[in-house]
């Protein structure tokens, strides 16, 4: 029960951060990472075991929010990184610099992001 609680308050917060991301995002702007050395972070890391390889989310252990083309500003992203809700580990800047987030962060911009159902079923 207090695990349901806990996911739906993180779903909410993303939720809002998401909505609002637009406008805070235009007056924020994060470091200039290198996608490919996220890439490798993101695999090494094994973020890809929640989140999936391209991004996508997942259900591994409950419900990960989809990466790929995310509306969150880089700090946005770096504060979920280093405090997030929910069962996901934290990533103090001992484990990941914040350059290695702005790698990721560049990596998962560089994704596709989900196709809509209609790009899925005209594809098969």
């Amino acid at each position: 029960m207090i695990g349901s609680k806990r996911f739906a308050f993180a779903a909410l917060t993303m939720a809002v951060m998401c909505a609002s991301a637009p406008v805070v995002a235009a007056d924020q702007v994060g470091p200039q990472g290198d996608a490919a050395n996220g890439k490798q972070i993101y695999l090494r890391d094994a973020c890809f075991t929640c989140h999936g390889r391209s991004g996508q989310g997942g259900v591994y252990r409950g419900p990960a929010p989809i990466l790929a083309q995310t509306a969150l500003p880089f700090d946005g992203f770096r504060a979920l990184l280093r405090d997030p809700p929910g069962d996901m580990p934290a990533y103090s800047e001992a484990v990941l610099s914040d350059k290695d987030i702005a790698d990721i962060y560049a990596f998962i911009e560089s994704l596709p992001g989900p196709r809509s159902p209609k790009e899925t079923s005209s594809s098969q």
